[in-house]
């Protein structure tokens, strides 16, 4: 099985790196002034494994986050789900697990995904609020419209057993 780790660990308490853009001023450094040039400018290259833009999987690791937090409602959602994820969803957001609890607001720590076919992706994240760790899962497929939507949500314990009411 080939499971691909996403963002970096960081450990308890620290902040990630700062930002390295050479391209904007950094701190105080007053604005540039525009000049002409005969060269074009120079910018590092990107790595070749570098995506473009964010994954998928980071995405809606924050949107999930954001919903079972309380920061977002749960029909912020709505759109970006498949089926029972938004059920399932609506209930782990209505027993509020992820609340923030004594001023730690919980962030998502590490991400991890793994693809068992073209077009889906089952992911894991670390949710980490001060010295407590929890676990998030999810399943992402592509639809025809060529969008990644959430059909699948868990969040660290038993799956909720559906009823036919449901």
């Amino acid at each position: 099985m080939n499971k691909v780790m996403t963002r970096m660990q960081h450990s308890p308490g620290t902040r990630p790196p700062g930002r390295r853009d050479p391209r904007r001023p950094a701190g105080n450094t007053p604005p540039r002034t525009r000049q002409t040039r005969t060269t074009p400018p120079t910018t590092p290259p990107t790595p070749p494994s570098s995506p473009s833009g964010p994954r998928p999987t980071d995405l809606f690791a924050d949107r999930l986050l954001a919903v079972l937090t309380g920061q977002r409602p749960v029909h912020f959602m709505l759109r970006h789900t498949v089926g029972r994820a938004y059920d399932d969803l609506a209930h782990l957001a209505e027993r509020g697990p992820l609340r923030t609890a004594h001023g730690v607001r919980p962030t998502v720590r590490d991400i991890g995904y793994f693809v068992p076919r073209p077009g889906a992706i089952e992911a894991f994240a670390r949710i980490g609020a001060g010295d407590r760790l929890r676990a998030m899962a999810f399943r992402l497929e592509l639809g025809n419209d060529h969008r990644w939507r959430c059909t699948a949500v868990e969040l660290g314990g038993p799956r909720r057993q559906h009823t036919p009411d449901d």
